[in-house]
């Protein structure tokens, strides 16, 4: 189901679709979840179904290491940004900043995944942290910041999901396999 990275992305990519949807309340917020839930569940499905057996196997030793600390390297600044902001009375900015980093992390992963595309979601993810940071700094209210990098980060990640999937339906449907 993680194949070739397509579910994390799918998950990841609710997570951020959740942070959006909490601008709303009420039962817009209800078919927002659904629909976010929809979305994750039919790329998850539709990387089972298109991706080769073979996708997203075992990385090497070397890959395996450096993809652990790449993502070890994320969780510490991520944390580190939580506990600063929220020290601070700042936790608004917790999602921008949070988008930046992930974003970032994103370049070295396509080196290691040798998967220059990579850099898409991350120059988008980087831009949806820093349309949060501009919200807040025109003195935008929180539930517009959260609304902003929560969706533009959902769609990078979920964009780059589906960009998998379909590159793979494609070869699939000329009949090589990627």
């Amino acid at each position: 189901m993680f194949k070739s990275g397509v579910g994390f992305l799918a998950l990841f990519g609710l997570g951020w679709w959740l942070l959006a949807s909490s601008a709303f309340d009420g039962v817009v917020r209800l078919v927002e979840v659904a629909v976010g839930c929809a979305v994750t569940v039919g790329l998850m499905f539709a990387a089972r179904r298109y991706l080769p057996a073979s996708a997203g196997g075992p990385f090497p030793a070397d890959r395996r290491r450096r993809f652990n600390q790449i993502n070890g390297l994320q969780w510490l600044l991520i944390v580190a940004i939580a506990v600063v902001c929220a020290r601070a009375g700042t936790p608004v900015l917790v999602p921008p900043l949070v988008a930046v980093v992930v974003g970032l992390h994103f370049l070295p992963l396509a080196a290691v995944f040798e998967q220059p595309r990579l850099r898409v979601p991350a120059a988008l993810l980087i831009v949806a942290g820093g349309s949060g940071l501009a919200v807040w700094l025109m003195d935008g209210p929180d539930r517009t910041v959260r609304l902003v990098v929560g969706l533009i980060a959902a769609l990078s990640l979920w964009g780059m999901a589906l960009w998998t999937v379909t590159g793979a339906a494609s070869h699939a449907g000329r009949g090589t396999e990627e």
